[in-house]
Formats: C-alpha cells, sequence, structure tokens
C-alpha cells in the first residue's frame, strides 16, 4: 500500500475509486471510507469515483472498467468487491477468474502503480460454507487472482461468520441481510478502516513509488483487455433498430444506468443482425425484461447456438445482463450474427433482444 499512501500524503492528492454491486453502489461502508481517508490525509485533495452498479459482478466489472472507472483518469487505490453477485448470477469457476482477473490486470496495466483492496462481501451462502467447513468457490476463485497479482483482500464474509459464531451479533437482528443494515456497513467500514491505518502505518516507512510486478495470466482467456464495443458498428440490421434513449414502457423496474441510454432492438423472430469485430471474446449486455426472447448467434459461419435471455428476475425487472457468446476465440478479426428465435422462455410476454453494449476482449 505503499503507492497510495505516499501519493496521498507527500503530493496530497488522490483518485480513488470503488467498483462493486449494489452493497458498493448504495453508500454505507463506502462513504465511511472515504471520511475515514479525508481525516486521514486532511491536506489531499480527492477524487472519489463510485462505480459501483446493482446486479453487476467479475465479468460486467471487466467490460465496464474501461468506460467506468479508467476514463476519469489513473486511479491511485481501487477497491472491487464481486462475491456476492458473482455466485449470484451464476458465474462459473472459469467466469469468476476470468472476470476478476479481467478487472485486477486491467487495472494494472492502466496504472502500474495502482494499488488494490478486494474485499468479500457476505451472504447467507457463504456463511453456510465456512460453517461447513469450506471455503466459498467466489472468494477461493477471487483470492487466487489476488495472490498472482499481490493484491490486497479483507475477508467480510469471515469475519462476520466468526463474529455471529462468537455471538457478537446476529444474521437476523443486527446485519439482517446481504444488503447490510446500517450495522452491517459498520462492520465493513470499520474493518476496513482498521485495514487502511495497519497498512498505512507499514507504508509510512516507504520514501518512494514503485511500480507493481505486472505477472503471467492465471488464465490466457481473461478479459483484461475487455471493452464495451458500441451497437453502431452493428450492420447488415433486418428488423433491428436503434433506440436513442431506450427506456422501458412496460412498467417494469430498471438500473439507472441502463436506461436514457442508446439500444440497439429487435422484437420479431427473423430479425437479424451482424457484428465485425477483433479478438478473443464476444458478448453482449442487454436489458433482459419481461418479454426477453431467445437469440441464434453464429461465430465466424459456424453452427448456430441459442441462448435465452430470460432470467429469474425477468418478470419484474429490465435487469442488466452480461452474456459471454464465446470468450475462447483466437485473437483475429470475427463476425457474429445474431438472430431472433422463433421459440422464447414460457414465462417470457415476447421476443425482444436489447443490445446496449457488445463485450468484446482485445
Amino acid at each position: 500500500m505503499q503507492n497510495s499512501f505516499l501519493k496521498f500524503s507527500k503530493e496530497k492528492s488522490g483518485r480513488v475509486a470503488f467498483m462493486g454491486g449494489s452493497i458498493t453502489e448504495g453508500g454505507g461502508w463506502r462513504d465511511s471510507v472515504c471520511a475515514h481517508l479525508q481525516h486521514k490525509f486532511p491536506d489531499t485533495k480527492f477524487e472519489f469515483i463510485n462505480a459501483g452498479i446493482s446486479s453487476t459482478g467479475s465479468t460486467p466489472g471487466a467490460f465496464r472498467l474501461k468506460d467506468d472507472v479508467l476514463a476519469k483518469g489513473a486511479i491511485d487505490l481501487f477497491f472491487e468487491e464481486a462475491a456476492v453477485n458473482d455466485r449470484t448470477n451464476g458465474f462459473n469457476d472459469v467466469a469468476q477468474i476470468r472476470g476478476m482477473e479481467g478487472i485486477i490486470r486491467h487495472m494494472r496495466l492502466s496504472n502500474p502503480n495502482a494499488d488494490i483492496i478486494m474485499m468479500h462481501c457476505v451472504d447467507p451462502d457463504k456463511i453456510k460454507d465456512y460453517n461447513d467447513g469450506r471455503v466459498p468457490n467466489e472468494i477461493s476463485n477471487h483470492e487466487k487472482v489476488a495472490e498472482q497479482y499481490k493484491a490486497n483482500t479483507v475477508n467480510w464474509a469471515k469475519e462476520v461468520t466468526d463474529r455471529i459464531n462468537a455471538k457478537e451479533f446476529t444474521w437476523k437482528d443486527d446485519f439482517k441481510d446481504l444488503h447490510p443494515s446500517p450495522f452491517g456497513h459498520k462492520i465493513y467500514a470499520g474493518s476496513l478502516n482498521q485495514f487502511l491505518d495497519a497498512a498505512y502505518a507499514l507504508a509510512s516507512k516507504e520514501t518512494e513509488i514503485k511500480s507493481h510486478t505486472i505477472p503471467d495470466m492465471l488464465d490466457p482467456f481473461s478479459y483484461a483487455g475487455g471493452y464495451y464495443a458500441s451497437i453502431n458498428l452493428a450492420s447488415s440490421l433486418k428488423g433491428w433498430k436503434v433506440i436513442d434513449r431506450w427506456k422501458p414502457s412496460d412498467g417494469a423496474g430498471t438500473r439507472k444506468q441502463y436506461v436514457n441510454i442508446p439500444a440497439l432492438v429487435a422484437e420479431t423472430p427473423g430479425d437479424a443482425m451482424k457484428l465485425k469485430f477483433e479478438g478473443s471474446a464476444v458478448g453482449i449486455c442487454i436489458a433482459s425484461g419481461p418479454d426477453a426472447g431467445i437469440i441464434e448467434y453464429s461465430i465466424d459461419g459456424k453452427e448456430f447456438q441459442s441462448v435465452d435471455l430470460f432470467t429469474q428476475w425477468s418478470g419484474g425487472l429490465h435487469l442488466p445482463w452480461y452474456i459471454m457468446l464465446n470468450d475462447e476465440l483466437k485473437n483475429k478479426k470475427h463476425t457474429l450474427q445474431i438472430r431472433m428465435s422463433s421459440e422464447n422462455n414460457k414465462k417470457s410476454k415476447g421476443h425482444a433482444c436489447r443490445i446496449l453494449h457488445f463485450l468484446v476482449n482485445e
């Protein structure tokens, strides 16, 4: 942590970014940490970036990092959490490593001096895992990335489990939910602020900023070059149309970051399009609502495969949903074809696909 300490204490400036899901976006612990840093370095001019977005984990983070964080300038201290949503959203072990390594490696490639703290939030599944003698898969996977890149980690899930078992407080009456009560946010903030105090006490003995080593990749297909490719790159449109400021008209909920932005929309079976891209992975970021359909896709003329866009939350929410179509391609030019299927999920009201971003890994 010496680099951010020296930047804050000697240069009197600092850019601090927080990325994660709703637990980060909502404030609470994050606001407390910002106040703690400002109190610890009273003469430092801080820029704090809240890049938390509800429902997003490590794969979304890897592709939105460039626009939502790195576009703001060089990051000195980066906080990242994804352990809750990586399980909730059903990302497998491979995707959890590719997503988290994508975030951490991309951050370090953008600024080798960046200090990183990864936090593992708690939920009932993680408490059960620890009490059954298991480390939760997503925490184990994220820790592999942290070890590879020598990033700091704070395991809130383990701490909360241990303190509940020690009868310091209860889940039901005190912490209450994976979206913590104010009491829970204080637990998170207290732990993280204590970590910062200890880390910066050690760092105070250092005199110069030193770039972090960027190691070999854990997985050569990790999303370290992930970015949003514009929907305007789509071609050969049949039935698809661009809506400049899309928002739902059916009364279903949304996430504020994914409305009133351009969307490439198809609503009829047979609607088709193409995308030419260059890289090792391609996917789509969609708004998956009550009328989400099924797409059929082909890459480089291979056999079409189908993906059901309707999620367990789609009945009442236009959920931002990140779908990787292929993430083990040769790193060269490719052509993606997408068409709407005549079939749909029995719970869906239509055949819609609303693409907000194409996902490409360079």
